[in-house]
């Protein structure tokens, strides 16, 4: 009794795997024919038919390479490329497409076929909806091929050469002094910089300032909110009139500073985010709002410039530099906390935090997780953001306009207040 209701269940699972690989092909063949919907009947080499009867062709190999023979699968995909060349060939020389596309996608659907019941379905269905995916956008693809430049993809073939390539080389231990640097942990913290930069200077090149001054300040500040700081404060001065939303946009790039600490805590050390929670959204609260309302109150549709950021922000030789400017920050970390105690890690984030805050953000969380307080970390980290928020204000007050530069120090000096009396607070708790 038991053997056949084994058997029964077999069965059964191998008519629904099978089924499984008769809709993967059909899905593939429903977009391959809706690019052919106007060629006449018998003009295309594979249509949701032939699809659907491939993807289960591939589901029947899988099950005989399993039951039968393990030559099964191989022998079938052998016998379909030849024909599936065999109609390329009359294609390319009834049309004179050269495309191979539609015969990547005959034998996808083979294969996905085969996945589903030899492998796993989940993969099989994955893969098949994002090969009808990939296969459906084709104008959208060759569009942003047009669209990319040749140092936007110099950039991201370096984030695949520091990421894919580098880092699984680089040894995961401690070494230095009191092995305080971890060549993995350090390279990832450059990758994961990196990455953001990435993020933020595209959603600037494809989504373009006529979206709003808030959406370029907001993700400005993911790439450079320095450097939008700079230009419109610099623009403030030639267009008086613009000075409020130009504070707005300032305001909304340097609060942006702040989720990108919660997210840096949250992946090198989670235990950092409850103390951080408070004085972290203190401080954007009190930029970002009054981003707003000036926004709200101010906004007359004039068009924005975008600001004018770093050509290529995953230049090789940047990434190094902030490699070795974590390596430092560590070291004097480690030093200045044996000679002065927490004392040390406060004055290492007031310097540190003139320049840059992601460098002092990652050495801390890092430290965090060997023998630093966790309050003291966060006190750190606060006192480097309000040291480099205080100096892109003194930036915006001194190079912008007068309407420019009260809007920005008022909300500045809430948000430092805010940021240092809560962090200190949490000292008492953590």
């Amino acid at each position: 009794m038991e053997q056949l209701t084994s058997e029964f269940i077999t069965s059964n699972q191998s008519a629904l795997h099978l089924a499984l690989a008769l809709l993967l092909g059909t899905l593939i063949g429903i977009e391959r024919g809706w690019v052919a919907r106007d060629r006449g009947a018998g003009s295309r080499v594979a249509g949701v038919r032939t699809h659907a009867l491939i993807g289960l062709l591939g589901g029947v190999s899988g099950l005989l390479a399993e039951t039968l023979t393990p030559w099964a699968f191989p022998l079938m995909f052998l016998g379909l490329s030849v024909i599936a060349l065999v109609g390329w060939r009359e294609k390319v020389a009834q049309s004179g497409d050269v495309s191979i596309t539609g015969l990547i996608g005959l034998l996808l659907a083979f294969s996905f076929g085969a996945m589903a019941v030899a492998v796993s379905p989940a993969l099989a269905t994955a893969c098949a909806v994002i090969t009808a995916v990939i296969l459906d956008n084709k104008r959208e693809i060759h569009g942003l091929l047009h669209k990319l430049q040749s140092h936007e993809l110099d950039a991201a073939l370096k984030l695949l050469l520091i990421s894919a390539v580098m880092l699984p080389l680089l040894p995961n231990q401690g070494m230095g002094p009191g092995g305080v640097l971890n060549p993995y942990q350090l390279w990832w913290m450059v990758v994961m910089i990196a990455t953001i930069s990435f993020v933020g200077y595209f959603a600037i090149r494809f989504g373009g300032a006529e979206k709003g001054i808030l959406f370029t300040g907001l993700f400005a500040g993911l790439s450079s909110s320095t450097a939008l700081t700079l230009h419109f404060a610099r623009q403030s001065r030639v267009e008086t009139a613009l000075s409020p939303l130009l504070a707005s946009g300032i305001l909304i790039a340097c609060g942006t500073m702040f989720p990108r600490i919660i997210i840096y805590a949250a992946i090198i050390h989670p235990a950092l985010i409850p103390p951080l929670i408070l004085p972290v959204t203190l401080m954007a609260l009190s930029l970002y709002l009054p981003a707003l309302l000036i926004w709200y109150q101010q906004r007359r549709g004039d068009a924005i410039d975008t600001p004018e950021l770093n050509q290529n922000p995953l230049e090789l030789r940047t990434a190094l530099m902030f490699g070795a400017l974590l390596t430092v920050i560590m070291l004097l970390g480690k030093w200045l906390r044996e000679a002065l105690g927490d004392t040390g890690v406060y004055l290492l984030a007031t310097v540190s935090g003139i320049a840059d805050v992601d460098a002092i953000t990652l050495s801390l969380a890092r430290m965090a997780q060997d023998d630093l307080n966790i309050a003291s970390a966060v006190l750190g980290i606060i006192i480097a953001a309000s040291v480099n928020n205080v100096v892109k204000g003194a930036m915006a007050t001194g190079l912008g306009a007068r309407a420019l530069g009260w809007r920005i120090a008022l909300p500045m000096l809430a948000s430092v207040l805010l940021g240092i009396v809560s962090a200190w607070g949490t000292m008492f708790f953590y």
